[in-house]
């Protein structure tokens, strides 16, 4: 009586609609990923190579997107470093126009301070919140603002003057200051702010040491630079005498010197970031030649993996078919023969 009632037929077609459910689900997710749903039970014992497969796709798309970041980094550096070279060419301009008499002390020195400026803005630049010439202290502004509120950077260069000569750049005095003066006042008493520990103490936050990054499984290069590079030092010390002394009351023989000293530096200052950019662009191409050799070996693993774990798209798509409509067969069935009952038949 038991299996042929109308009850156990129902239940019978209620457990069929389970399995069938839970065939189109992974038929479904078969057709839409074009892979089989369970790989463990479609590969056996392949399925160990299917992972170790995956592992290594994982970990070169990990390498190509954390490439991506550094090479948006590395861009925005040479952006930077562009700025910087134009920063140094208008003061190298103004510096020639006053060692040829052509140009006046203030404007001169508005250079310097401009210089200042510029060369704080684009130093304290960051990317993703990571600032560019920091080193790896990304997190800290690498360069102190000379022209702020209560700068140490100032307030050393301003004493390092009083101690050398007992008066101030604005003493009337300073107008008997001789360009030998000058030039050992620089020397020995300036140059050690930017080439010695005043540099750290007073001007920059930044580390010598640069980012390491992974670019290819086996192939680490630094991808950063630093504040701390000896041609922004040069570019600072220059822009800083400019801007400090050249409206002050030294002797025309003295602001000569200064002019002729900051000249020299700018140049090398240029020197030294066209050397910077010149290693960015190599690290650039090492990023860039990475990440295409990555990409290749990218396509190989999709293809392996593609080639175990794959399944026809046609195939998959006639199974969600069909079993969609035995579903549906199997409800219309169900709800016929819930309708079955005895009192119905007897009345």
């Amino acid at each position: 009586m038991t299996s042929v009632s109308s009850a156990a037929l129902t239940n019978a077609m209620r457990y069929q609609q389970m399995r069938m459910q839970a065939d189109l689900v992974k038929a479904t997710k078969e057709s839409s990923t074009g892979r089989v749903a369970d790989v463990g039970l479609a590969l056996g014992a392949r399925t160990a190579q299917s992972v170790t497969f995956s592992r290594d796709l994982d970990r070169l798309n990990g390498i190509v997107d954390s490439n991506g970041l550094i090479s948006a980094r590395l861009s925005a550096t040479q952006t930077s470093l562009g700025q910087l070279s134009t920063a140094a060419q208008s003061l190298l301009s103004s510096l020639t126009s006053a060692s040829s008499g052509d140009g006046a002390n203030s404007i001169t020195q508005s250079a310097g301070n401009s210089t200042l400026q510029q060369l704080t803005s684009i130093l304290n630049t960051s990317v993703n919140g990571e600032y560019l010439f920091a080193g790896t202290n990304t997190d800290v502004k690498p360069i102190n603002d000379f022209s702020a509120a209560g700068s140490s950077a100032k307030a050393a260069f301003d004493a390092s003057f009083v101690a050398r000569f007992g008066f101030t750049p604005a003493d009337p005095a300073a107008a008997n200051i001789t360009a030998a003066q000058m030039d050992s006042f620089i020397t020995n008493d300036v140059q050690p702010q930017f080439f010695g520990a005043g540099w750290q103490a007073n001007w920059s936050n930044a580390t010598d040491q640069q980012i390491v990054s992974r670019i290819a499984l086996n192939e680490n290069t630094p991808t950063s630079t630093s504040a701390n590079q000896d041609g922004i030092r040069k570019l600072a010390m220059a822009a800083t005498i400019v801007s400090s002394l050249m409206s002050s009351n030294v002797s025309k023989a003295a602001k000569d010197t200064l002019i002729s000293r900051s000249t020299t530096m700018v140049g090398e200052a240029l020197s030294g970031i066209g050397q910077v950019q010149s290693q960015t662009g190599i690290i650039q191409k090492r990023v860039s030649d990475a990440t295409d050799r990555m990409k290749t070996q990218v396509d190989l693993f999709e293809r392996h993996i593609l080639d175990l774990e794959g399944v026809d798209p046609a195939e998959a798509a006639t199974r969600v078919a069909n079993l969609t409509q035995h579903i549906e067969n199997s409800f219309a069935l169900t709800a016929r023969l819930q309708q079955l009952s005895l009192l119905k038949y007897l009345t």
